[in-house]
């Protein structure tokens, strides 16, 4: 793919390696999941300047990780050669999408510390994809009416138009020597305008690089809904194809296109607790009543939370020198896990245990802090942990890194003897999803049982769900929640747990402090006497009541799929 502006002596075209990070006199190489990517320059002066992207995919890695099965995109079944011999390194598609997100991250959120007033300035820009894979699109009449073919040039058109780009799309044959055979399902696209700033048209072809595709290839990972809203918010939800690109983007995760196009507040909710939507929704009734019992339904535009519970974050690119970027305000997931980290490091903790570890978000932190020497994660659900698998990329890691991390499953109600030993646990946003007979089995597990030296709980404060603007009274966050404590009844159980098992505790807010209802997130940190960081106080000796062996589990697991983002 190559992206070319014009300029002139007073406005230099080479701003534009500026934009993206690159520069025009250097050829550079990234290192993606499906390949190399590397950005050079064929052209750049004050009057044209022209940076290319090159994915260099590697067919027999895609086979590997599972993404080679055959394109299947005219419904054919895929055959074993297929996953050797295809189109992929050849054409670009959903797998140069996630090139772009990876090389040009920081052109995509309109980043550019050294010359901040570029990413706000509209220019002209023309992009060519000598060959594109593109997939005809079902159903063929376009929701905006027009009518004008399924697929070929004419999609193009349909998805790019409405976004004001001059459109040349030409249909490549599949042998100039035989024009009798007709056309490939291949496509040559240029796009032209003289006004559009650089980061939304690469927010667009990231989004719609997949679209065009349709193929078997492109698997829509857990947050891909909210890239879908978030990729230059707006313009998603206000394009003519809106139906046509949510399907096509989502074509491997078909049930969250429903929820997604016609339940707009999950997808806030979501966005609120940096969850993906599926979380949500596979703990929701799937009937048309479900939208009343969920609360107010939010504009697209609308965000889940109150004002004040964001500051601004930092991220990186993948450059040999990285500038840093602005993210935008964290999630209340994430001040969470910075809350969490605190508090290990504060306990001088090495071995620590995730205790509901979900997909792995919390342990991907602990890993970046050589200080953490040993990471166990436990759920009770497989799918739970296949996705932190995925999440962590365990496999890629050096095997010094890997071999921190352990990865289990495991129901939190029972005794375990792989959870003794180590110096803490955390339990993020797992308690609420108990049923409260059930929590005494969990206490005695944990506090009883497996005694680490430090203990993080997390759960919410029911007093600011006031707060929340898409909540009933009375509602909870999550439809799994079995309970939602104030902060008087989270410091009651606290100190009764710390009495009962020789713990002392101390309480803390996570997330911006309400003068009325407090913060979103609460925040207990156990410490035994054991621990030589505790304060002094903490002498006295456990007096753990065993209790009565636990229920069986019950069809609605200890720690679901369905909760919290770890």
């Amino acid at each position: 793919m190559s992206i070319s502006t014009t300029g002139s002596a007073a406005s230099p075209a080479t701003d534009l390696g500026f934009l993206v990070h690159q520069h025009p006199g250097k050829v550079q190489r990234f290192t993606t999941s499906h390949g190399a990517a590397h950005v050079f320059y064929p052209e750049a002066g004050d009057e044209v300047c022209t940076a290319a992207l090159l994915l260099d995919v590697d067919p027999i890695a895609l086979v590997r990780k599972g993404r080679g099965a055959g394109r299947g995109s005219d419904g054919s079944p895929a055959v074993a050669l297929a996953q050797y011999v295809n189109d992929r390194p050849y054409a670009a598609s959903s797998l140069l999408a996630v090139a772009l997100r990876t090389v040009f991250r920081s052109a995509m959120k309109g980043d550019c510390p050294a010359r901040p007033e570029l990413p706000g300035q509209a220019r002209p820009l023309r992009i060519e994809l000598p060959v594109v894979s593109v997939a005809p699109a079902v159903p063929a009449v376009p929701a905006s009416g027009r009518g004008g073919g399924d697929g070929g040039p004419a999609l193009v058109a349909r998805l790019f138009e409405p976004l004001g780009w001059r459109v040349e799309a030409t249909a490549i044959p599949l042998d100039e020597a035989f024009p009798e055979w007709g056309d490939s399902p291949y496509v040559r696209i240029v796009l032209a305008s003289e006004t559009v700033r650089l980061a939304d048209a690469l927010q667009q072809l990231y989004v719609l690089l997949p679209v065009l595709d349709g193929a078997e290839y492109y698997w829509a990972a857990p947050d891909e809904v909210d890239k879908l809203l978030t990729a230059d918010e707006g313009w998603p939800a206000a394009h003519p194809e809106r139906a046509l690109i949510t399907r096509r983007y989502l074509a491997r995760r078909r049930s969250l296109t429903r929820p997604e196009t016609e339940r707009p507040e999950l997808v806030r909710l979501a966005e609120a607790d940096d969850r993906e939507v599926g979380e949500i929704d596979n703990a929701v009734d799937d009937r048309p009543e479900e939208i009343q019992e969920l609360g107010d339904v939010q504009e697209p535009g609308e965000t889940r939370e109150p004002e004040g519970t964001r500051e601004p974050g930092q991220d990186q690119d993948p450059e040999p020198e990285p500038e840093p970027e602005l993210s935008g305000p964290p999630s209340l997931a994430e001040q969470r896990r910075t809350a969490i980290l605190a508090a290990l490091r504060e306990t001088g903790a090495a071995r620590v245990a995730d205790l509901g570890c979900g997909r792995g978000e919390l342990i991907g932190e602990l890993l970046k802090d050589n200080r953490f020497a040993e990471l166990l994660g436990v759920d009770v659900s497989v799918r739970a942990l296949q996705a932190a698998n995925r999440n962590l990329r365990l496999e890629r890691l050096p095997e010094p890194q890997a071999a921190r991390v352990r990865l289990t499953q495991g129901a939190l109600t029972y005794t375990d003897a792989r959870l003794k030993g180590f110096d803490a646990a955390v339990l993020c946003e797992v308690i609420e999803h108990l049923d409260l007979p059930r929590l005494p089995a969990l206490e005695y597990a944990v506090f009883g049982a497996a005694r680490p030296r430090a203990v993080v709980v997390t759960t919410p404060n029911a007093e600011y769900n006031v707060r929340w603007a898409h909540l009933p009274t009375g509602g909870t966050r999550h439809a799994d929640h079995r309970f939602e404590w104030s902060r008087a009844e989270f410091r009651a159980w606290a100190e009764k747990v710390a009495a009962a098992y020789g713990y002392t505790v101390v309480l803390r807010q996570v997330g911006p402090e309400d003068e009325e209802v407090g913060a979103p997130t609460q925040l207990a940190l156990f410490r035994t006497a054991a621990d030589p960081s505790a304060p002094e106080s903490a002498t006295s000796e456990p007096t753990t009541p065993e209790p009565t062996t636990p229920e069986p589990m019950t069809s609605k697991p200890t720690t679901p799929e369905g909760g919290e983002s770890r």
